[in-house]
């Protein structure tokens, strides 16, 4: 057959498939497999949009958060080479310098963070700063002999815009007052004002000194190649003890509230797609159905099987590339209403989609009706020709088993594709599968103990003998066709079981958020409370502030080794430049476990032996060889130093060693807003060294005053105000909220596609035995009894099997995923069966309304397809 003929048979092809479709569009089961497909793609569009202008909204406004592409950090200055390599890489170089330094305006003396910048800083945004005639933008820092001070540090050193103030032994004038930085990679970091002054001017002040605590920055700024090109000198940095912060790999985090958020949508899309899944696998068994006969006339033309097989499938992809199409534009509208509840909060501007996600929907549509409804599509080509005369010579069905493995392989590999995480696709596909075994079990349990109930039914009651008739004929009728039955129980489970665990997690997430930030939250911070400060400013806040923390002592120290060797020799090599390794940490003393720890490992001091401290000799604080006393840990700092109880760790605090022993290991609420510690020691070990405390309250905007005697009684302690924070992460917590919901809304819809499609998949059936009651002599009263009976039955018990299903589901992706506690859910056991009953019955007799007005021999006219 030369080229030209094959184009030709295939042209002839395609018009006769896309014709077909055409025709095919008036049936209910082709709508449904229409709808079906749409909503996948709307669903895994919609998402998939998001998250896409997300991931390089936060790519590109990372530089701007971490102060460039690349940014290196060690305590003294770099070598020339270093930056002769990023230069010819194509990068373009800031200097940086921090450190802390004392700064004075006549008898006014404050400790301010001093941020040394260079004329090409910043690298991207801008600074926000007053110089005398309201804020402006500008896109570089202070000049040489300018300095640009933080309100607070102004209004502590009582200076105004043209003063002059001493920095080390520098005198700068006062250029401005800084309202934002261009860039916040410093966040809390630093509890001390800022002071930004120029590079030019540091070696007047004469503050760097051999000892110094300085640290001197280098801020890269250019193409994602060239930051790559450099990363074996990177790798080199990182092993010899430098911080680098990549913009590929350090971007700033969303929080624990976007990340579940993030989770969730995911989790919801694979939710609508399985559930569209479901629906395109019944209707497809109904569209088969439907064309036998027509695929029996096409083999008594000449149809080879191949090209029964080519028509049909190229019928269904021309539904499955405009289901696409309207999936797609659904997915924009989606995203855009998503991105429009979120982006109030979003601190970036995201950049417009990209065509990955609209491939991948696509790809996803295809996927659906590959797997679902593949298998039983090839029961077409099976047809023989001499059914055009013989109606009973139908070809078997497809394996329920062979539909559903390569349902779930084709699911399965979806669910990898979206999570990027084999192991959890693999367990959540084999937990599905075995759930499956168990409610194909447990649903022949269900109608076999229906159909003897029904059997047990009187034919005839007093007063109610009508429903109780209705409900012995629709039980037996369920019975009778028990594996059609299965199927469609099997169907409703999963759609229950699904929409309930979306419902649930949404609920829960939302319980969790709400909690994580109560009326009471504390709103400010107060670091730097001395000994001899603490019982009088606990006196003050005593009676005024709501909530409160516990005053905690805190004692700074560094850590020197691990388990007696340097610590960089033995945690793990992406762990080098971790920032515990490189500063002092804030140390402290607990008798009890605070207030939002939770012991994971270990024992706490309680628990130990009471005699551990007559085992500490005790020796001066010099002493070169001190004992390991008992310490608890956060469990994210062991996990990345590779620690484990028993390791050891030695702090130099001024001139002396602490050598703590690990314990314990403690998960902390880092969401809480109150103080965390990743090192906490008992009491008798840090007392002797020089501390100051640290507390969290809560003040309502009544108690101005006592914030005012704060600050006059108590100069030396430092009040960090976090309202603004506050405010934003409730904001953060009420938009995602709305955009939950509304994926919430994908999925209902997903759930009531496959109701529609089971339900037309088996009108055939259903209207062959109204068609053989109505010759009985069943009245319209009657029939609508009976098919309402009939799917109620359905309903309470697909709900039944949906509550159990979606209650150990919901735990599981609790443990794994979301990192919540499983919780069990009462009323889903009463709402979900009820609620079923009531749906599937109002649904289904809706949909059998027109079956009921059917002539008996319109009925029984389906019996071939029945």
């Amino acid at each position: 057959m030369s080229d030209a003929t094959r184009l030709d048979k295939l042209t002839r092809l395609l018009r006769f498939s896309l014709r077909g479709l055409v025709r095919d569009l008036r049936a209910a089961d082709v709508r449904a497999l229409f709808i079906a497909l749409a909503l996948a793609v709307a669903a895994s569009t919609m998402i998939g949009f998001f998250l896409d202008r997300l991931d390089k909204g936060l790519t590109r406004q990372a530089g701007q958060l971490l102060g460039g592409d690349l940014v290196l950090e060690q305590g003294r200055p770099f070598d020339p080479g270093v930056r002769d390599t990023l230069e010819e890489a194509g990068l373009v170089l800031s200097d940086q310098v921090d450190m802390v330094s004392m700064v004075s305006h006549g008898e006014a003396f404050q400790p301010a963070s001093l941020k040394v910048v260079d004329s090409v800083y910043p690298h991207f945004g801008a600074n926000h700063v007053d110089r005398g005639a309201g804020v402006e933008l500008l896109d570089h820092g202070p000049p040489p002999g300018e300095a640009w001070l933080a309100p607070r540090l102004a209004l502590l050193v009582e200076v105004e815009i043209g003063d002059r103030i001493q920095v080390g032994e520098a005198e700068l004038t006062v250029g401005g007052l800084i309202e934002r930085e261009a860039d916040q990679s410093a966040g809390f970091g630093s509890f001390n004002p800022r002071l930004m002054m120029h590079v030019d001017d540091l070696p007047a002040t004469n503050l760097v000194q051999a000892g110094s605590r300085v640290e001197f920055e280098i801020l890269a700024a250019g193409p994602a190649e060239a930051v790559s090109s450099v990363e074996p000198l990177l790798e080199r940095l990182r092993r010899d003890g430098v911080e680098v912060r990549d913009v590929r790999r350090d971007r700033p985090g969303l929080g624990n509230a976007l990340e579940r958020a993030e989770k969730y949508l995911s989790l919801a899309g694979l939710a609508a797609v399985l559930l569209a899944g479901v629906a395109v696998a019944m209707a497809t068994r109904r569209y088969v159905d439907r064309h036998l006969d027509t695929a029996a006339l096409l083999r008594c033309f000449g149809a080879t099987q191949a090209e029964l097989t080519r028509l049909f499938a190229l019928q269904l992809m021309w539904l499955a590339l405009a289901a696409s199409v309207v999936g797609a534009l659904l997915g924009l509208a989606g995203q855009a209403a998503l991105l429009g509840l979120l982006t109030t909060f979003l601190p970036l501007e995201l950049p417009p989609p990209g065509v990955l996600p609209l491939w991948l929907g696509i790809l996803t549509a295809l996927a659906v009706l590959v797997g679902f409804a593949g298998p039983t599509l090839l029961r077409l080509k099976k047809v023989s020709a001499l059914k055009v005369l013989r109606r009973e010579l139908d070809p078997l069905p497809a394996s329920a088993w062979l539909v559903v493995a390569v349902a779930a392989l084709v699911f399965g590999g979806l669910l990898w594709l979206y999570s990027g995480d084999l192991l959890l696709s693999a367990g959540l596909l084999v937990g599905g599968l075995a759930m499956l075994v168990v409610l194909w079990w447990v649903g022949n349990l269900l109608l076999g103990l229906l159909f003897r109930l029904a059997s047990r039914l009187p034919r005839r009651g007093g007063q109610d003998g009508g429903l109780v008739q209705a409900l012995r004929l629709g039980g037996q009728q369920l019975a009778r066709r028990r594996q059609a039955s299965l199927g469609q129980l099997l169907a409703f489970s999963v759609t229950f079981f699904a929409v309930a665990m979306i419902f649930l997690v949404r609920g829960d997430l939302l319980t969790t958020w709400q909690d994580q930030l109560p009326d009471d939250t504390p709103n400010y911070f107060a670091i730097n409370i001395q000994p001899g400060e603490r019982e009088a400013f606990s006196a003050v806040l005593e009676g005024a502030a709501d909530a409160r923390s516990a005053l905690y002592p805190m004692v700074r120290g560094r850590i020197t080794a691990l388990n007696g060797e340097p610590p960089r020799e033995m945690v793990p090599p992406e762990a080098r430049g971790d920032h515990a390794l490189r500063r002092e940490l804030n140390l402290t003393w607990q008798e009890r476990l605070p207030e939002g720890n939770r012991l994971v490992a270990g024992e706490w001091f309680d628990a130990l032996d009471a005699d551990w401290m007559a085992a500490v000799d005790a020796r001066p604080a010099t002493d070169s060889s001190p004992r390991p006393v008992p310490m608890s840990m956060e469990d994210g700092l062991a996990e990345r130093f590779g620690m484990e109880l028993g390791d050891t760790l030695t702090f130099t605090i001024g001139s002396a060693e602490v050598v703590g022993e690990l314990t314990s290991l403690r998960n902390l609420d880092w969401d809480s807003f109150r103080p965390n510690f990743y090192v906490i020691f008992p009491p008798g070990v840090l007392e002797r060294f020089g501390h100051s405390y640290i507390t969290a309250f809560h003040l309502d905007d009544a108690e101005s005053d006592t914030l005012l005697q704060l600050v006059r009684d108590f100069p030396g302690v430092s009040l960090l105000n976090i309202d603004a924070i506050l405010g934003q992460v409730r904001d953060v917590l009420t938009q995602v909220t709305r955009a939950v919901e509304l994926v919430l809304g994908f999925v209902l819809l997903a759930g009531v596609s496959v109701l529609y499609a089971a339900l037309t998949a088996s009108r055939p059936v259903r209207a062959h035995e109204s068609g053989l009651l109505r010759v009985f002599g069943a009245g319209n009263r009657l029939l609508s009894r009976v098919q309402g009976a009939e799917f109620a039955i359905l309903g309470l018990a697909s709900g039944l099997m949906g509550a159990l299903l979606a209650e150990l589901a919901a735990a599981g992706i609790y443990l794994a995923w979301f990192d919540l506690a499983p919780r069990f859910h009462w009323g889903l056991w009463l709402a979900l069966p009820l609620g079923g009953a009531l749906l599937i019955g109002l649904i289904g007799h809706l949909l059998s309304r027109g079956l009921r007005r059917q002539t008996p021999a319109a009925s029984l006219g389906l019996l071939g397809e029945a």
